[in-house]
């Protein structure tokens, strides 16, 4: 059973940064297309950011593009959110995802096939 541990979250102030971090086990990583999403007090949860398996490609909601990063260490099966110029509207739980196959596309319609169970980030203004 692959499993999905996020850590990193926090409460930070507007315009600080924070990485996330996504420890995953019981499966191949490497295989994976992974992704972020975050979920925001009686809002659906919206897509974040993905990455190929490779870390060859990325791809980002445009409300966080430019300002946070994805990426990934296939030795250290994790996938981490490196997220800066946070503002108070980036306050969510965030989770991570893995899909199998497919595409990064796919992933960012959150058609994934494990989920993490999130971590909070709180930014206050």
């Amino acid at each position: 059973q692959v499993q999905l541990v996020e850590s990193g979250g926090g409460l930070v102030q507007a315009g600080d940064s924070l990485r996330l971090s996504c420890a995953t086990s019981g499966g191949t990583f490497g295989s994976y297309h992974m992704g972020w999403f975050r979920q925001a007090p009686g809002k659906e949860r919206e897509f974040v950011a993905a990455v190929t398996w490779s870390g060859g490609s990325t791809t980002y909601a445009d409300s966080v593009k430019g300002r946070f990063t994805i990426s990934r260490d296939n030795g250290k099966n994790t996938v981490y959110l490196h997220m800066n110029s946070l503002k108070p509207e980036d306050t969510a739980v965030y989770y991570c995802a893995a899909r199998i196959g497919g595409s990064t596309y796919d992933v960012s319609l959150l058609r994934v096939d494990y989920w993490g169970k999130g971590t909070l980030v709180t930014v206050s203004s």
